[in-house]
């Protein structure tokens, strides 16, 4: 497999995270866990609110990741907001999340996924 075949592969695979997260774990409400760690974190008030803007933003972000328009910057951005979002997680509702605070490893993987994909693995342009 050639590094470009790989770096497109995983480009789909990166995007396809944030389009299942935001449409069917958020906007269709698949998953309800997300909306009580949103409502522990910011109040119950505006919870829903805050996971339809969450899932609307993650859905942007997949148009964003494979549209490969400005791609480092699209990386770097992947990379900080899944850090913060697990860190904050790992720290104020692991009780909530699936794999409890052994869910930052999960989030370590997708980000040095995101990283070796678009500084490492990615062809140099010609």
């Amino acid at each position: 497999m050639t590094r470009s075949v790989l770096h497109n592969l995983l480009t789909i695979l990166i995007s396809l995270v944030w389009l299942i997260n935001g449409l069917y774990a958020k906007l269709l409400e698949f998953v309800p866990r997300h909306q009580e760690i949103v409502a522990k974190i910011l109040g119950n008030e505006i919870s829903f609110a805050a996971v339809k803007v969450i899932g609307v933003l993650e859905i942007c972000m997949f148009l964003w990741v494979i549209s490969k328009r400005y791609s480092r910057f699209a990386a770097v951005t992947q990379i900080v907001i899944v850090l913060t979002m697990n860190l904050l997680e790992f720290f104020l509702t692991p009780e909530l999340l699936l794999f409890g605070r052994f869910n930052i490893l999960i989030a370590l993987v997708f980000v040095s996924v995101v990283y070796v994909n678009e500084f490492i693995i990615k062809p140099k342009a010609a």
